[in-house]
């Protein structure tokens, strides 16, 4: 299957992400959210991330200005998704919101048509039961940030078939990504050994082990790690690293998946992260 119109569903990070990528190896993209003014930001945002990439001679300003070409949004999801080949959805990881939307899509989008999560620890199988097509569901868990991060982690549900998941594969190839086909568990394998690194940062600097600062650099210096695990959870947000903690904890059953009471009480403040300006660091917006 050759896939060529594509519906991103969310204009957050993860959304404006994927419709960049999706857009700059040749799609026509329609980007989907109710928010107009969450669209406008993911435009902007898209525009910003090309324009470095221009800079850094990754492409050309012609072909930054093709992509961005190929975008076009809508703030109806009926309106967005009837002639997708593929959509994509990437909102907040929330059952009952996903629920929502694939029980949408699925009377929506071309009876054809593959529909895939980029849920970060969300059971496949779950999702496609709220369709009458659970084969032709898929996970596509991209990484934060789309452009640069080169993995896209493929989770077949227990129904997806073959020619559903080479799909994906192939289309993930085509973007410059590596596909790594995982089966369906809590958190797949990204996110099920990421939290607990995380996770446990967040009681060193509750138990006053280390502040933040020393946590990061202990890991980044000695564990040659690129970016701290604070820093990290304020790049992926806080309310998301909380949620998926609960899917892991609540599915495995297991309580070295407990979240940390600080990571709850962060959240509760509003201190989500980069998104927000605070989380375990400041950050201007």
């Amino acid at each position: 299957m050759n896939v060529e119109r594509i519906a991103v569903i969310g204009g957050g990070t993860m959304g404006n992400g994927i419709a960049h990528v999706l857009a700059q190896a040749g799609g026509a993209v329609t980007l989907v959210d109710t928010d107009q003014d969450l669209l406008e930001k993911a435009l902007n945002a898209i525009f910003k991330n090309m324009d470095r990439q221009v800079k850094k001679e990754i492409i050309s300003a012609g072909e930054k200005d093709e992509a961005l070409g190929r975008i076009t949004t809508v703030t109806s999801l009926e309106d967005g998704v009837g002639e997708a080949q593929l959509v994509v959805e990437a909102v907040p990881e929330k059952l009952e919101l996903k629920k929502s939307i694939f029980t949408t899509l699925d009377e929506e989008a071309p009876a054809d048509a593959i529909l895939a999560t980029n849920t970060s620890s969300i059971s496949i199988t779950e999702i496609a039961a709220f369709t009458k097509r659970p084969e032709k569901v898929i996970g596509m868990h991209f990484m934060n940030p789309v452009p640069m991060m080169k993995l896209v982690e493929v989770i077949r549900g227990l129904a997806t078939d073959d020619e559903t998941t080479q799909t994906v594969m192939d289309l993930t190839r085509a973007l410059g990504k590596t596909p790594v086909e995982v089966n369906d568990f809590p958190g797949f394998v990204s996110n099920r050994v990421l939290l607990p690194m995380i996770n446990e940062a967040i009681f060193a600097l509750m138990e006053g082990v280390a502040d933040a600062d020393a946590i990061d650099t202990v890991m980044k210096l000695g564990m040659a790690h690129p970016m701290g695990p604070l820093a990290l959870a304020d790049l992926i947000g806080l309310d998301t690293c909380l949620s998926i903690l609960e899917v892991l904890h609540r599915d495995l059953g297991d309580d070295r998946y407990r979240p940390c009471p600080l990571l709850r009480k962060y959240v509760a403040a509003g201190w989500l992260g980069r998104k927000s300006g605070r989380g375990f660091f400041g950050y201007e917006k």
